[in-house]
């Protein structure tokens, strides 16, 4: 799908999909592999799970009237918390990058950065921003990179540290106090 970051000074379309920042939003499925106990309950109206509603004394307690619950699916691109110790250990161990942050939405949880070496914009999720402030345009930054799955054809931005704030601009704290540069 075509994407604009939610920033003002960004205007380059990127192609990612992004449905849900956390994997483990889908709750309560049994791993494939996992072993059947002979009192595991075996049909799925018999299991207890959180998401569903609970009847308590004659009454439904509703979750939020959210018109997508339900239909949210994992992210396809694998966040810091959901990566593998292997692929993490491989980004680890690469070479560091440099680059210039193109744009950065901290409400979307996600930006690109533009590498120093002129090459294609690089995904960045808000699980790999290392340090105390949120990126904005011209920050200068240094990364390391890591495939994205299933393919393993694109990579994305681990380990973003930015290195030099953009001067002119106002800074955000991910606890939210703003300075001036």
């Amino acid at each position: 799908m075509e994407h604009r970051c939610a920033v003002d000074s960004c205007s380059g379309d990127h192609q990612i999909a992004t449905m849900s920042s956390d994997a483990s939003s889908v709750t309560g499925t049994p791993p494939a592999t996992s072993p059947v106990s002979p009192g595991t309950p075996t049909s799925p109206g018999s299991l207890d799970l959180p998401r569903c509603r609970h009847r308590s004394q004659g009454h439904v307690r509703d979750r939020s009237p959210s018109p997508m619950r339900g239909y949210l699916i994992p992210s396809p691109l694998p966040t810091r918390r959901t990566r593998t110790c292997s692929a993490t250990a491989r980004a680890a161990e690469g070479p560091a990058f440099t680059g210039v942050c193109k744009c950065f939405s901290r409400s979307k949880g996600h930006g690109f950065i533009t590498p120093s070496d002129g090459g294609s914009d690089i995904f960045v999720h808000i699980s790999d921003i290392e340090g105390e402030y949120v990126p904005v345009e011209g920050d200068e930054v240094t990364y390391k990179l890591c495939s994205i799955p299933p393919k393993h054809e694109k990579v994305q931005a681990v380990e973003v540290t930015i290195t030099h704030l953009a001067s002119g601009t106002k800074h955000e704290t991910w606890s939210g106090t703003v300075l001036s540069s």
